[in-house]
């Protein structure tokens, strides 16, 4: 297993540029399934899960094409769900996405259970509630999902309700109400860009979706989607994460590729702390601050702050004045990071399942650490990158699940960062 060996107290400084949202493309790439025509999908980043995705598709028949660095060319034609890897598909948490996208195509399919990183309870209820309310029958039978439509699929209005802001649920419904006759009103729909940016693909597709953006949703059934072309939007979790690492290190940084307007409630949170920042179209720079203030720190749906960036900020917590406390309602296993930075130096405590409290500032040294899932793993990254001397940081796959070739992007800032095989 690769291990990430960092000699940190450096300051970043540079340019550093945002690539494509991984939580776009993967749903984006699951959408291609509901045509038969090719899509063109450019600005995808070259992480593993995006790999995997592709993976799976190809597995199913799906024909692509890498047409430029980060393009390729996705034709669905010939496709057979029964032949899908479902050995990959289980080790995916985003593969749950390949059910909206099915459902346009297929009367009936299995599908394993969706990997991904253990973060705490993760159920699929809100998907299954949700498929059913659109006269789909949900099944479990030996470890598979069975996904079947009913008999008549009429075209009577139906409104579905989600029990939580779920973004891969709004997603699924999404996909599989575009192909579906009648009209689909969603409620308590998930507000995300990312899942804004699946509609606006759809709609290049020709489906009719309407109030993307906000918790209402309307969906009008069409009969058939073309093949389109999409531009993936640039990452806000890899933005915040990388404005983060620089705020933490005392550096500069130009952050560009990026859209401040998807980052508004971490911005105004971390210029509460004591951030010096400055926003452009397309850019955020971060200037050099000497003290940074503690705070409260709840991830939110969006337009609050995301779950996946609490875990950077709780380092930025280790190296406030005072004690800032960390609640994330929505996991509760986002926490594991903490005892990692403990083991750095860091005065955190986990109170319970929601809710941390980090009281600073520390002098974080470096230590043997673990990454336990995608975000922590960037987390440890920006605390070994703050800490003095020597850190080392396994199961870094994790990382590289969400972040392309982050310790080359980061050496070009002045990061004593490398991987070594162990």
């Amino acid at each position: 297993m690769d291990k990430f060996i960092i000699n940190g107290g450096r300051p970043l400084a540079g340019e550093i540029e945002v690539r494509g949202s991984k939580n776009a493309a993967t749903p984006i790439l699951a959408a291609c399934l509901l045509t038969e025509e090719p899509c063109e999908i450019d600005n995808l980043p070259l992480i593993e899960d995006v790999f995997r995705i592709i993976e799976i598709l190809k597995s199913m028949g799906v024909e692509i094409e890498w047409t430029g660095q980060r393009k390729i060319k996705v034709q669905a034609k010939n496709i057979n769900p029964g032949q899908i890897d479902q050995h990959k598909v289980c080790q995916l948490r985003s593969s749950i996405l390949i059910i909206g996208g099915l459902l346009g195509r297929f009367d009936d399919f299995k599908i394993g259970h969706p990997g991904g990183c253990i973060i705490g309870s993760r159920p699929v209820e809100t998907h299954f509630e949700a498929l059913i309310k659109l006269g789909i029958n949900v099944s479990e039978e030996n470890n598979f999902y069975q996904i079947k439509k009913n008999d008549s699929q009429d075209s009577v209005s139906r409104k579905i309700v989600l029990k939580e802001f779920s973004v891969t649920a709004t997603e699924n419904v999404l996909m599989a109400s575009v192909l579906r006759p009648g009209k689909t009103i969603l409620r308590i729909a998930a507000a995300e860009p990312h899942v804004k940016e699946l509609a606006v693909f759809l709609n290049k597709m020709g489906a009719r979706i309407s109030g993307v953006g906000a918790h209402e949703i309307e969906i009008e059934g069409v009969k058939k989607l073309k093949g389109a072309d999409h531009f993936i939007m640039p990452d806000p979790i890899e933005a915040g994460t990388f404005i983060i690492a620089a705020a933490a290190t005392r550096g500069k940084v130009r952050i560009i590729n990026a859209i401040p307007d998807h980052l508004d409630s971490v911005l105004e949170k971390l210029r509460e702390m004591g951030v010096n920042l400055s926003v452009e179209n397309g850019s955020v720079s971060v200037g050099s601050s000497s003290r940074f203030k503690a705070a409260k720190i709840q991830a939110l749906p969006f337009p609050g702050i995301p779950t996946d960036l609490q875990a950077p900020i709780a380092v930025l917590c280790t190296q406030a004045e005072g004690t800032s406390l960390i609640h994330d309602p929505l996991y509760e296993g986002r926490f594991k990071y903490i005892n990692e930075l403990v083991k750095m130096g860091a005065s955190a405590t986990i109170l319970d399942p929601h809710r941390a409290v980090i009281t600073g500032p520390s002098f974080l040294s470096g230590k043997e650490i673990t990454s336990f899932d995608l975000r922590a793993g960037a987390t440890l990254i920006i605390a070994a990158l703050v800490a003095k001397g020597e850190s080392r940081i396994s199961e870094i796959y994790q990382v590289d699940r969400g972040y392309e070739k982050i310790e080359e992007r980061l050496s070009a800032l002045g990061a004593d960062i490398r991987r070594v095989k162990e």
